[in-house]
């Protein structure tokens, strides 16, 4: 029986051959290796995965899908809303210190769970998302530009970002409105030591007025914190780049 696709799940089922080989060639899987899948879906992506790595877990909230799924001998189903999942408990299942993760991500939810595998890092050895395009151009945006913000700064302090694919809506079923596009997230190795939540308190206070000078914005919020250091507050927000906003956390902390 065809399953219809599910608004409220923002499902959107990738259905071009072409587009899925060659997200396939960019994530590049191999025997053996501890992948985990986000949203599987129809498994337009989670069989030709699966043929190359062996066995594949993954990871799907709808009921009748999960099912569905639960018939292939070579997938571990993990049921539930990928927002819940402990993927550092997931690699203890699996005897692994790191996990590749992938999936077309629900466009709906996709920066509560780019920001959720964030909390999780230490567990990822990389990630391959399908993402609406213009979430991937703010993820991988330069500074100084229209699309650098809050998600540029908080993404690119922890992991190195490339777009890699760009994905056309006729290559779904049902189309959505919008392009899609790929990114590849690799940690850092050695990423700068910061108070995440102290971070992301300060990318939002300065990039909660972008049009406005830092100094009515972060500027009143630094005072506040009794910061007696160097930050050049005539500029705008997207005109600092990331090391600097993490910088300035380390100097706070």
């Amino acid at each position: 029986m065809k399953h219809i696709a599910r608004k409220r799940f923002g499902q959107h089922f990738l259905a071009d051959d072409a587009v899925i080989d060659a997200i396939v060639r960019e994530i590049a899987p191999r025997a053996g290796q501890a992948m985990v899948e986000i949203g599987p879906g129809l498994a337009a992506l989670t069989q030709p995965l699966v043929e190359r790595l062996g066995q594949l877990t993954v990871i799907e909230l709808d009921r009748d899908l999960a099912a569905r799924l639960r018939q292939h001998a070579q997938l571990r189903v993990v049921e539930s809303d990928v927002l819940k999942v402990d993927f550092g408990a997931l690699a203890r299942d699996m005897g692994v210190a790191k996990l590749r993760i992938v999936g077309n991500l629900p466009y709906n939810i996709s920066s509560p769970i780019l920001f959720h595998l964030l909390e999780q890092v230490a567990h990822v050895q990389d990630q391959h998302f399908m993402l609406q395009k213009e979430v991937v151009d703010r993820m991988v945006a330069a500074p100084a530009t229209a699309d650098y913000g809050r998600l540029s700064v908080m993404l690119q302090w922890r992991y190195a970002m490339e777009n890699v694919l760009h994905v056309p809506p006729e290559a779904f079923d049902p189309p959505p409105k919008v392009d899609s596009a790929v990114v590849r997230m690799v940690p850092w190795e050695q990423p700068a030591a910061v108070d995440v939540a102290l971070l992301s308190q300060l990318v939002q206070v300065a990039f909660s007025q972008r049009r406005k000078i830092l100094r009515n914005t972060l500027g009143k919020w630094l005072q506040e914190k009794g910061f007696a250091g160097e930050f050049d507050v005539q500029r705008r927000a997207e005109e600092v780049p990331v090391a600097e906003y993490v910088a300035l956390a380390q100097e706070l902390a």
